[in-house]
């Protein structure tokens, strides 16, 4: 398959533009930004422009490494789970990398970038087919998914068990926020797509972010996945679970128990 070639531009350094190329695969907007730099600033945001210098996204788009592990994630996560599922956790960790900024921590000891990668794409992987197939309620199935596609990739266990705690307490509110930093903002960048604690999204960005990877019915073909595994098999569903909630107030109108900022 054939890509496009643009610029990206970062604020310049003294008197010399940074620039990193990336590509554009058709159809799918930018996805992956090669860049040489160092851990910390790898996913630093970053302006993209066209090679004609028209502007491609009015939001900046976090650069991936050069690596391929970005593609293989993003395959093994459409694969997985139906695509408004898939675009709700890309668009999540854009605003999982925005709020890093915004909380200045991406300096921080605790600030890992793959880490954040890896937790926030993967944090609703459960979700799909095979996630539905395992008794575990689906965060905790999405944990474990999560955790064996690390580990076939060869990922550092203790990496692997950081990310595994995120993707299962991403619906644990109260309990992520007050474990660390890759919890916490796992937790917080999925609410963020739905509206909640969004005031740092202008309606621009969204507008743009949505383009590119779009809704799709995102709550309602999420909230159709939780309570079709729960009602399939009641275990998944556990007391003071997403699950049981959802599936207890299932006939409320959505008004009542979705976010809806930009709508369904």
């Amino acid at each position: 398959m054939s890509d496009h070639r643009g610029v990206v531009h970062q604020p310049a350094t003294g008197n010399v533009a940074a620039q990193r190329q990336f590509f554009v695969t058709p159809g799918r907007g930018p996805i992956l930004v090669v860049a040489r730099m160092s851990p910390k600033l790898a996913f630093q945001p970053l302006v993209i422009v066209s090679p004609a210098g028209q502007s491609l996204c009015m939001i900046p788009i976090p650069a991936l490494l050069s690596e391929p592990f970005a593609a293989e994630t993003l395959a093994f996560l459409r694969s997985a789970v139906p695509e408004p599922v898939a675009n709700h956790c890309i668009r999540s960790y854009v605003y999982a990398e925005l709020l890093v900024d915004r909380w200045r921590m991406r300096e921080h000891e605790d600030y890992h970038p793959l880490d954040v990668f890896y937790a926030v794409t993967l944090h609703d992987v459960g979700l799909g087919r095979e996630g539905a197939r395992r008794s575990d309620r689906f965060e905790v199935a999405g944990a474990d998914l999560a955790g064996e596609f690390l580990q076939r990739r060869g990922v550092d266990q203790a990496q692997i068990d950081r990310i595994w705690d995120a993707i299962a307490l991403n619906t644990s509110t109260g309990i992520a926020h007050r474990r660390n930093l890759l919890c916490r903002v796992t937790a917080v960048s999925s609410g963020v797509d739905f509206g909640a604690d969004s005031d740092f999204v202008t309606d621009d960005m969204a507008t743009d972010l949505h383009s590119r990877y779009p809704r799709l019915r995102t709550a309602s073909s999420m909230k159709a996945a939780i309570v079709g595994q729960a009602k399939a098999n009641p275990a998944k569903a556990p007391l003071a679970s997403l699950a049981l909630y959802l599936l207890t107030t299932e006939n409320m109108s959505q008004d009542e128990n979705i976010a809806a900022r930009w709508g369904d």
